[in-house]
């Protein structure tokens, strides 16, 4: 598979020297608002969520490749990044359709994938909600979506970053139960979205196991749904059904936990490319924001934000670069 020229200047924009993909996320919307607002104890304005956004750019993208950031508060944010960090901006809104099944997701009114690479994005980033198991007919529309998004990015030759999350209605998604489907829920998800129709260029991907679940790790919790060398197998079983690059998320788990994620996946030799992590990184310096304002929170940001990402960055030792994967001359991923 070779890329075409804007695709290929954007995969490089947003990874390391190595072709590795050590991006910051800080797209999150509604979560980050609640979060704000419940900590602070009031409502949370649009410059309380630019700033928090500014101050996680600043700070960590000197220690990052790229950041994915949001049109709608993140903008600012987008042109205080450090030099060395390319931009992957969100094109989907924030949460998903409430009114009927499927977690079905929208675009942003305002934006398109032309606007976002006018406003200085590298790479455009989707969220889909997204199982196997969903009927034909939902799973139906979410494909036709997600190949529509594959045209207009086609069309505007910038790479494609789908990121799926794994779901199940009415079950208790951080429960044991669902830890046992969730290898299969992110195989083949990844599966699918491989498929060239997509015009996805990385996939942005859950890990396929629940480390609470995973005996002998320091993250059991004391249920077992799988032994540590299941748990490997299973890594292997979703890495070996891709045929894109591949990147973890961190879906909100504490940075100790992705921290050991990275380790295992390292550890069952699978070759992903690299990370997309955000509330791993500056989850814990909410409250210090919300209670102590900006100052505070840079400062936080400065000593635990810092070492947070770069505890992610030294597991990233285990990740390969995309290059080969898109016939990338080592000696021409740096022209």
């Amino acid at each position: 598979m070779k890329l075409t020229p804007g695709k290929l200047a954007g995969m490089k924009a947003v990874s390391n020297e190595h072709g590795v993909i050590a991006a910051a996320a800080m797209d999150q919307r509604g979560s980050l608002q609640k979060s704000l607002a419940k900590e602070k104890g009031s409502a949370v304005s649009d410059e309380m969520m630019e700033e928090f956004k500014i101050l996680v750019s600043e700070v960590l993208t000197p220690h990052a490749s790229a950041i994915l950031l949001d049109p709608e508060w993140g903008l600012p944010a987008s042109k205080r990044r450090a030099k060395n960090a390319g931009l992957l901006l969100a094109y989907e809104k924030t949460g998903y359709d409430k009114t009927g099944p499927g977690r079905l997701g929208d675009l942003l009114d305002h934006w398109s994938a032309r606007r976002l690479k006018e406003a200085g994005a590298d790479c455009v980033k989707i969220l889909l909600y997204y199982t196997p198991f969903d009927p034909k007919d939902v799973n139906d529309k979410k494909h036709a979506w997600v190949e529509r998004i594959g045209d207009e990015c086609r069309a505007n030759d910038i790479p494609y970053f789908l990121e799926f999350v794994g779901y199940e209605e009415g079950a208790d998604e951080k429960g044991l139960e669902y830890a046992k489907k969730k290898p299969q829920i992110v195989t083949e998800s990844m599966r699918e979205f491989s498929k060239p129709r997509y015009g996805v260029d990385v996939l942005k991907v859950e890990v396929p196991v629940n480390m609470k679940f995973v005996e002998g790790t320091k993250s059991f919790g004391g249920t077992k749904a799988y032994t540590k060398k299941e748990a490997i197998e299973l890594f292997h079983k979703a890495a070996n059904v891709a045929t894109k690059p591949f990147i973890y998320l961190s879906a909100g788990v504490s940075n100790a936990e992705f921290s050991e994620t990275l380790e295992l996946a390292g550890e069952s030799g699978v070759k992903f490319n690299g990370v997309l992590c955000g509330r791993a990184t500056w989850k814990d310096g909410i409250p210090i924001y919300a209670k102590q304002g900006a100052a505070a929170f840079r400062k936080w940001l400065e000593t635990e934000g810092v070492k947070n990402i770069n505890n992610v960055n030294g597991k990233l030792k285990a990740a390969t670069s995309w290059h080969s994967i898109y016939e990338v001359e080592p000696a021409l991923a740096h022209v």
